[in-house]
């Protein structure tokens, strides 16, 4: 408002302030009458001349327009908004109507009298100081000769003294007084000079305030108000606000700083509040007033103190209540909140449940439709033209495919199944769960060519077989790289994969072949429109686990080790131990093993005889009763309570798992035995321990028959089996062919079909002196050794008489070049025996590091290979690309004891070429070899002439070649 005045000239209150301050009388302007309306209609359109303006082109150009003289007295500021002269035009008037000169300051010479001031005090008016009256300010300001363009200073500015009072004060002075006298200009005040008077008027303005209040009459505060009389609204605004606080507070006195209060005015406004801190930094006492304001009810000793106690206390009270309210009204929030989404999500999980199970439940009842289906033309499907689908995933759970540290490498070790092309009516699609690189499956094209070169005799009769076997990978194995997922789950989530699967066996007779079935196999089977050759999920599960294979054994009749099954508590464990010690004190060794587990992880033993410190005293006791009262509960009582005394302690300072990297201690392995179950069984009292394994096959029609046994060699402990000899040559064929086909009808009877695999384990019992023969576990899958028996069977055309576990082939002997015999009738080739030595389980870390044609390679130099025409030699089975620490190896020979040497010979020559010296690689080549070692009983001058024999006889046989 104040720059709307000061910009317009008519404006009275405009001419008023600038006589005021500057002494200059503005001409009166008179307003433009305006004229009397016509009587006559008034005419519409444009009643004046259109004032030139700048095109919006040159708006922004330097290029000035040429002005008229009229346009030129219409002012600077219409030439700016018309866009005549650029708005950051640098402007300078050749005569300025103000010209810029120091204001003279005049002394006093004489004192003035008091006659003198009496009548301009009485008037109200202080006489100025100046020789010239006030007119002729007016005079010269307009032009005169003297002074042109001058302005005098403000006459607010001069500090007059008055001769009533002795404090400075600051009079504005009107154009109508009249000047003062020469006696009073002519005498000097000696107590202050002008030019101080002039800088404390500026710039010091101290106001005191007293309990609150300014004095708003005294000279100081009339002169900063004087001094701020164009902006004393805010000004004034701000001193309340000072005022108000140092009220409420009680401050007793406080002086505030004019200086600071101009210096901080530009930043308050009207509408706005200032802050404490902006109140208080205008105190020239800043810091002890603060310090007052700090202390504890000091509000309540200012103005209306008693009211704003009485606020204080019901406000906090209110708050304390509403916040006590809002707490609890929160709490319950969130309760229904957690109590609603609990809710949801328990409805959602119930709707999916409903929804998985009406799914499972399909799946089922399709899957048992289609195995009918199979049943029903099994004898037709078999011997036609047909498409397999290997599948060799395993429905282990999350706990034990995360255990396991090389799962995918277990599921993809059998390309074995592969080799079932030697049918020439059938075709493979196998399912593999890692990548296989071009190096890997050019491996097996060649090997699966041989099949020509095999049944000629001629290695050069290779066979090209690539468009009967078709080996792919999910592309979910990139959507899930560290999860270790089961294969049928995989193939689950990867429609390609399926798209392509369904589009090769369009039109074909197809089923496929899984390995512990899940339900994924069957929603696979499903999105295939193919039926499983196989057992149902929960029947595979079931009868899979440790405590379900025992009741196949207890139903088929056949041996099995002492123990006890469904273990499910502690107690339960050292119960049912303390039990089997008293009823078996012979056994020496237990085994404790998990229901749900493979290949060993998760078997526990522990030398019970050696570490009981009570069993001296239960030999006396069994001794005093007599084998016949033993027999009787009640004497078994205090022995019981002794070793379920002692069992804690023994077991958790001796019993030593397999797998020790899963279980450091016994009581992780408790911990995870109780959770899931399992058996304790006992070890074989024996030092001389064979097992076996024997796999089965049940067809949809119901017919069993052996496919496949062998005995084991266990490279890694005699808990865990890392190749067979084969065939099986540990127990008669009569003895083994009858408990197998117990178990197998015992199997059927349950649902079981497809392939499974059977372990038995047989000794010399230490009492009897005669061959005993236990079965100790039971596994519904299509195994690894039957696997590595399809690869035998393929690439040497033999044949397998499970009933006398004799193996036999053909030998074709070769044609003399140059010789065409007569023409006769085609001869039988000769038929012999061969044995084997198989693993699917070599490793040695440093495999990694070469790769698989360098190690084929490596292996041709040193002679390892295999005689096609002779159907003798070694080979090799390749799994994955990535770590490559891991191999399948098959040894073919003549006799068994010249097998196991020469495998054990090619695994020396392997492991000198991968290690280097001062190396220590994990490996499990030596287990093997000691285990072969202890299988044939060579000693060590027998072993090295047996190395010495079989040195020359390969130096006879590769000059031979």
């Amino acid at each position: 408002m104040v720059m709307k005045i000061m910009c317009n000239p008519r404006n009275d209150c405009h001419r008023r302030l600038v006589n005021e301050n500057y002494g200059v009388n503005l001409p009166l302007i008179p307003r433009r009458e305006t004229a009397p309306a016509p009587t006559q209609k008034v005419a519409k359109g444009v009643t004046m001349d259109n004032l030139l303006v700048a095109p919006p082109t040159h708006r922004g150009s330097r290029v000035l327009l040429p002005l008229a003289e009229s346009d030129a007295r219409r002012g600077i500021l219409n030439l700016i908004e018309r866009g005549l002269i650029p708005r950051a035009a640098r402007i300078t008037l050749e005569k300025p109507p103000v010209l810029p000169k120091p204001a003279p300051l005049h002394e006093f010479h004489t004192k003035h009298k008091k006659d003198g001031g009496v009548e301009s005090q009485k008037a109200g008016v202080r006489p100025l100081s100046h020789t010239k009256p006030a007119s002729s300010h007016s005079h010269t300001s307009r032009g005169s000769k003297g002074s042109k363009g001058s302005i005098a200073p403000p006459p607010s500015c001069i500090s007059v003294v008055s001769p009533k009072k002795s404090k400075q004060q600051l009079v504005p002075v009107t154009q109508k007084q009249e000047p003062p006298t020469s006696d009073w200009l002519s005498k000097k005040s000696p107590e202050i000079s002008p030019g101080q008077e002039f800088q404390n008027a500026l710039l010091d303005f101290d106001i005191p305030v007293c309990k609150g209040a300014i004095d708003r009459e005294a000279s100081i505060f009339l002169g900063f108000k004087h001094h701020c009389c164009l902006f004393w609204g805010s000004v004034l605004s701000f001193l309340e606000h000072v005022e108000r606080l140092l009220k409420d507070y009680a401050v007793p006195s406080a002086t505030i700083q004019g200086r600071k209060v101009m210096e901080i005015l530009p930043d308050f406004e009207l509408d706005q509040r200032p802050t404490r801190e902006e109140l208080l930094s205008v105190l020239k006492n800043y810091s002890t007033v603060k310090m007052l304001l700090s202390q504890p009810g000091q509000r309540y000793k200012g103005q209306n103190g008693t009211q704003a106690a009485a606020t204080k206390i019901q406000a906090t009270w209110r708050c304390y209540k509403f916040r006590k309210a809002y707490i609890t009204f929160r709490q319950q929030q969130w309760a229904s909140g957690v109590i609603a989404i609990s809710w949801l999500v328990r409805v959602h999980m119930a709707r999916v449940r409903k929804a998985l199970k009406e799914a499972r439940q399909r799946h089922l009842e399709n899957f048992n439709t289609r195995v009918k289906h199979l049943a029903a033309n099994w004898n037709r499907i078999r011997t036609s033209r047909r498409t397999i689908i290997h599948i060799p995933s395993l429905g282990y759970s999350q706990l034990i495919r995360e255990a396991s540290p090389d799962f995918t490498i277990h599921q993809g070790s059998q390309f074995g199944r592969l080799c079932e092309i030697q049918d020439s009516n059938v075709d493979v699609i196998y399912v593999c769960p890692l990548q296989t690189s071009e190096e890997l499956r050019r491996y097996y094209h060649k090997l699966l060519g041989l099949q020509a070169a095999v049944r000629s005799g001629n290695p050069k009769d290779m066979a090209d077989l690539q468009d009967r076997f078709k080996i792919l990978t999910p592309e979910a194995i990139n959507s899930f790289p560290n999860r270790p997922l089961s294969l049928a789950t995989l193939l689950k989530y990867s429609p390609k994969t399926i798209k392509r699967i369904r589009n090769l066996i369009q039109g074909k007779e197809a089923y496929m072949v899984g390995g512990l079935l899940h339900q994924d196999d069957l929603e696979v089977a499903d999105a295939l429109d193919v039926p499983i050759f196989g057992s149902a999920p929960e029947v595979a599960h079931l009868y899979s686990s440790k405590s379900g294979s025992k009741r196949v054994f207890a139903a088929a009749g056949v041996p099995m080790p002492p123990g006890q099954y469904d273990i499910y508590s502690r107690p339960q464990v050292f119960e049912v131990l303390s039990q089997l010690i008293l009823d078996y004190p012979e056994v020496k060794r237990w085994v404790f093993k998990m229901d749900h587990d493979y290949a060993g992880n998760g078997t526990a033993y522990c030398d019970i005889i050696d570490h009981l410190r009570c069993y001296p005293w239960v030999q006396k006791e069994i001794h005093r009763y007599g084998p016949e009262i033993w027999k009787s509960k009640w004497a078994h009582e205090p022995a019981l309570a002794k070793i379920s005394q002692e069992l804690p302690g023994l077991l958790a300072q001796h019993a030593q798992a397999v797998n020790e990297k899963r279980f450091p201690t016994w009581g992780k392995f408790l911990q995870t035995f109780v959770s899931q179950g399992g058996v304790i069984e006992a070890f074989p009292p024996s030092d001389s321990v064979t097992n076996l394994t024997v796999d089965m096959l049940i067809e949809p029609t119901g017919e069993i028959s052996m496919v496949s046994s062998g005995d084991q060699i266990h490279a890694d402990g005699p808990f865990r089996s890392s190749g067979t000899t084969f065939p099986q040559a540990s127990v008669e064929s009569r003895v083994l062919n009858l408990l197998c086909s117990k178990i197998g009808e015992a199997c059927k009877s349950r649902g079981v079909v497809g392939y499974f695999s059977i372990d038995f384990v047989t000794f010399i019992h230490p009492q009897t002196r005669g061959q005993q023969v236990w079965a100790i576990d039971l596994d519904l899958h299509y195994s690894d050794h039957l696997a590595l028996t399809r690869i035998l069977l393929y690439v040497t055309n033999g044949t397998l008489d499970c009933s006398l576990s004799r193996f036999s082939v053909q030998i074709i002997p070769k044609k003399p070049k140059g010789h065409h015999p007569p023409e006769e009738e085609p001869q039988t080739p000769p038929t012999v025996s061969r044995y084997v030595v198989m693993s699917s389980s070599m490793r040695h870390i440093n495999l990694s590091i070469i790769y698989y044609n360098v190690f084929l390679q490596m292996c041709k130099a040193h002679g390892i290979g295999y005689d096609v025409q002779q159907k003798e030699g070694t080979l090799f089975t390749l799994f994955e690309d990535q770590k490559r620490h891991i191999f399948g190896m098959l040894t073919i020979g003549e006799h068994l004891q010249g097998v196991l040497m020469t495998f054990a010979r090619h695994l020396f020559i392997i492991y000198q070429e991968l290690s280097a010296p001062n190396m220590h690689a994990e490996t499990n080549f030596k287990g093997a070899v000691q285990e072969i070692e202890t299988i044939l009983g060579v000693t060590e001058q027998n072993k090295l002439k047996f190395e010495e024999e079989e040195e020359q006889a390969a130096k006879a046989q590769a000059s031979t070649k």
